[in-house]
């Protein structure tokens, strides 16, 4: 396998086949974006409780889209069995082109599921009914991650447009199937499927923009440590007037044991939990504010720059609460309860410390002696990107070329786990991890949408990227 190496002097015949590529990639924008629409109609969320069959169609409607490319040695739809729990990983599909003539191979990487919409109250149109408006593309998975999966088909199918069969690089695609749910299964589908994934230049299509008119190349993301906890302090629930002030209930004991997990200004409290130290770019609270939704009367918290604090320090979240509900409440001490956490984990951090630096914490706080059980535990490392590579510098060209302004180099508070994996899988490939998104994009929300604008210089400048890989001298040595 060859190594990406720096283009050759620019010509005109160069410049011709760049400029044809480019060409067709703006031309191949409206059909991308109906294949899209298409996806989007397609309810594949991969979590528990819903319909498997519904990825499962996801994943064949991918096959077709893919197989239409006529570039593809072999295309397929494929899972890998769960190592911890045997069961069958939701489906992926896998296309893969062999490389000529020294040329390199670069793995295209999206996935097709979608989180679940939550409160279907809360959108201004159906989730799973694509809808523009004012310039953007409403619907679960419009933006994440399925505006990924067209990024890629449409800047092949500029390739294959501008130059036919006339080109050498090695292409993979990889959509996966499960990345919401958590990836249960990419690990073991990787080491199985090795020779097909294989790359020297792999490009993660799930990140965001600095704005709908900026790029960037993400270059840090946060690990993840997730976990259920269950607090109990009574042995069966009791009538809150005969008892209460005298005997604690669940909830006044998970009350006071989160609240020793942050400071006064909102920063996280937990010994052991490390934050890395590096320069962030201006960015105001009047933008945060802007970008999410915070109201006038409410501060932000933590404390740094506010980049510093969404790219390098830690967070801790309660996402999920298992308590009777408002319409249920009654006059009743709850004997135990149930809480979703998530923490974000900076960068350089392994993920496994930092949840146990957590339970060590809440266990030491605990508060009446109330028990404290862990499951569900759930962790992905941070990851940070080698910006050394030649395939950095001729992503940022290609950027710089679609979008028409330099690309931004940017850390993301979210997490990709599976990164950590490719890396793991494949050592010595050039990772780059880019994204339609901006930050308006609203996903995992209600109201998700994308960027019309922004999904066209993504795909424009994916298909230079192609070009750019594929027209460079040939490599040297196999990576």
């Amino acid at each position: 396998m060859s190594s990406p190496a720096p283009r050759s002097a620019s010509s005109a015949p160069e410049t011709s086949r760049r400029d044809a590529v480019r060409s067709a990639a703006e031309a191949s924008v409206p059909a991308a974006l109906g294949d899209l629409g298409r996806l989007v109609r397609i309810p594949s969320i991969a979590f528990p409780g819903f319909d498997r069959a519904e990825v499962a169609r996801s994943a064949a409607a991918v096959k077709e889209l893919a197989e239409g490319l006529g570039i593809f040695d072999r295309v397929e739809v494929k899972t890998a069995v769960i190592p911890e729990t045997g069961a069958e990983g939701m489906p992926a599909v896998l296309a893969s082109r062999a490389a000529k003539n020294g040329k390199p191979t670069i793995l295209l990487y999206a996935h097709h599921d979608v989180q679940p919409v939550g409160d279907e109250a809360l959108w201004e149109s159906a989730p799973f009914e694509p809808t523009v408006r004012d310039g953007r593309l409403y619907g679960r998975g419009a933006a994440d991650d399925k505006a990924g999966v067209m990024a890629h088909i449409g800047a092949l199918r500029a390739l294959v447009e501008a130059l036919g069969d006339d080109f050498d690089l090695g292409v993979n695609l990889f959509i996966e199937g499960e990345e919401e749910a958590g990836s249960a299964s990419f690990a073991a589908f990787l080491r199985e499927n090795a020779d097909a994934l294989r790359a020297d230049v792999i490009v993660v299509a799930d990140s965001g923009n600095w704005d709908a008119d900026t790029p960037a190349l993400t270059v840090s993301l946060r690990g993840n440590a997730r976990f259920t906890l269950t607090v109990k302090t009574l042995e069966h629930a009791s009538h809150s007037g005969m008892f209460g002030g005298a005997v604690p209930d669940a909830m006044l004991a998970t009350v006071k044991l989160l609240s020793t997990l942050w400071d006064e200004d909102g920063a996280v409290a937990v010994e052991g939990l490390r934050e890395r130290d590096a320069a962030t770019p201006d960015y105001s609270e009047e933008t945060l504010r802007s970008e999410a939704g915070l109201p006038a009367g409410v501060s932000p918290i933590g404390r740094g720059t506010i980049l510093s604090r969404i790219w390098n320090k830690p967070t801790v979240t309660v996402t999920g609460i298992d308590y009777p509900s408002v319409r249920n409440a009654s006059n009743t001490l709850t004997p135990e309860l149930s809480l979703v956490i998530s923490a974000r984990v900076a960068p350089g951090q392994d993920a496994r410390e930092a949840y146990e630096a957590i339970e060590a914490h809440l266990r030491a706080h605990a508060p009446f002696g109330a028990e404290l059980t862990f499951s569900d535990v759930d962790c992905g490392n941070p990851f940070l990107v080698d910006t050394s590579g030649a395939a950095v510098a001729e992503a940022r060209a290609a950027l710089e070329t679609g979008y028409g302004t330099s690309p931004v180099d940017i850390g993301v508070g979210g997490s990709i786990p599976f990164i950590a994996d490719l890396v793991s899988e494949f050592p010595a490939a050039q990772i780059l991890v880019t994204g339609v998104e901006d930050p308006h994009a609203r996903a995992h929300s209600p109201n998700e949408s994308l960027h019309l604008d922004t999904f066209r210089r993504a795909l424009v400048s994916e298909a230079l990227l192609l070009e750019s890989l594929d027209s460079g001298a040939d490599g040297g040595e196999a990576a």
